[in-house]
């Protein structure tokens, strides 16, 4: 008479099912020493432990030059994505956002000099990253591509287009002209 099966509804298999799951709540996550808890005490355990005390002492030193690596990385991770997943098309703040967290090892955004999206939004347009705008649906933004091949064929196009136009207005004159 060994032991009953174990349901799925036990205490640890529900914790085994979010654990393999990977993401879990940002509550229970200390992006100081990247470690996701599973829970309230979890957490509570963690930051009582050894490693978190020597890490929150380090971090204490010097605490701006973390939120500033954090937010350099997040701003850089998040512009990356924008880039090679949208392009320069336009399109919502958050859909990227979600986009972004959706990734198992992002860096989470309370680590970051940024309070809200909003705020990070704001500071893209300022920065000169993206083209934003603020509408009823939310905030939307559009990434400027300042890559020098870009920039190039971007005026070879306007230039090929120029010349189009000034071949199409010189034709335009000349039957203009044969009418008269």
């Amino acid at each position: 008479m060994g032991k009953e099966k174990a349901g799925f509804l036990t205490p640890k298999a529900i914790g085994n099912r979010i654990k393999a799951k990977g993401l879990q709540k940002l509550r229970w996550y200390c992006q100081m020493c990247q470690k996701q808890c599973r829970d309230e005490n979890g957490f509570k355990c963690h930051t009582m432990s050894e490693s978190h005390q020597r890490q929150l002492l380090i971090v204490a030193d010097n605490p701006e030059e973390f939120v500033d690596t954090f937010s350099k990385e997040f701003a850089d991770d998040f512009i990356q994505l924008l880039s090679r997943r949208f392009g320069t098309k336009r399109v919502q703040a958050n859909n990227v956002y979600q986009e972004y967290i959706s990734d198992r090892n992002h860096l989470h955004m309370n680590a970051t000099q940024w309070e809200t999206l909003t705020d990070f939004v704001k500071w893209l347009g300022r920065e000169g990253h993206c083209v934003v705008d603020n509408t009823e649906k939310g905030w939307f933004i559009t990434w400027i591509d300042r890559d020098p091949e870009t920039i190039q064929r971007q005026k070879q196009l306007n230039a090929k287009k120029k010349m189009e136009l000034d071949d199409e207005e010189r034709t335009s004159r000349f039957i203009q002209q044969q009418g008269k």
